[in-house]
């Protein structure tokens, strides 16, 4: 994991993505207790640069990458031996990147989602997987509710969630 915090803080320090943070499962065992997760998700804020059809362009990034010898199984670049999975943020996540925690991992610092984020990301993918982190996230976390509400207020969630804690 340490090789693949350096070399994501490197697309980032060479410009080839603006910011990024720790999402998903990973992110959530900063805050609960550990569970089998197998990959990391990367949610970045991209160099805007757009092709004729105005996708967002990925191919520099990954050229780099390629070009250092990190190789692709399915959907991963397997970087350090941790299958990565880097994600374009939209607004919600955009402000997640925003506002994410820096930590340090084996000296490395890395940025990671934050809980109230993070519960609103996994509340809108909404599977099953992600409906026990949150479940875990609400009991084992010292969640900051009014800016969870906040948050699930500005992005539509909020009815979403509202029924979770009904089930």
């Amino acid at each position: 994991m340490r090789e693949t915090l350096k070399v994501i803080n490197e697309l980032k320090d060479k410009g080839l993505i603006i910011d990024y943070a720790i999402g998903g499962g990973i992110a959530a065992l900063f805050y609960i207790e550990p569970f089998l997760t197998y990959d990391l998700d990367v949610f970045i804020i991209s160099v805007e640069r757009a092709d004729e059809k105005n996708l967002i362009l990925l191919s520099p990034m990954f050229n780099h990458l390629k070009s250092k010898g990190y190789s692709w199984k399915g959907e991963h670049i397997v970087i350090g031996g941790v299958p990565v999975q880097f994600i374009p943020a939209d607004e919600l996540e955009k402000e997640a990147v925003g506002n994410a925690k820096v930590i340090e991992y084996e000296g490395i610092k890395a940025k990671v989602i934050t809980p109230e984020y993070l519960i609103a990301i996994l509340l809108r993918a909404g599977r099953k997987k992600d409906i026990e982190k949150i479940e875990k996230l609400l009991e084992q976390t010292d969640v900051d509710r009014k800016k969870l509400e906040e948050i699930l207020n500005k992005f539509g969630l909020k009815e979403k969630f509202k029924s979770l804690k009904e089930l």
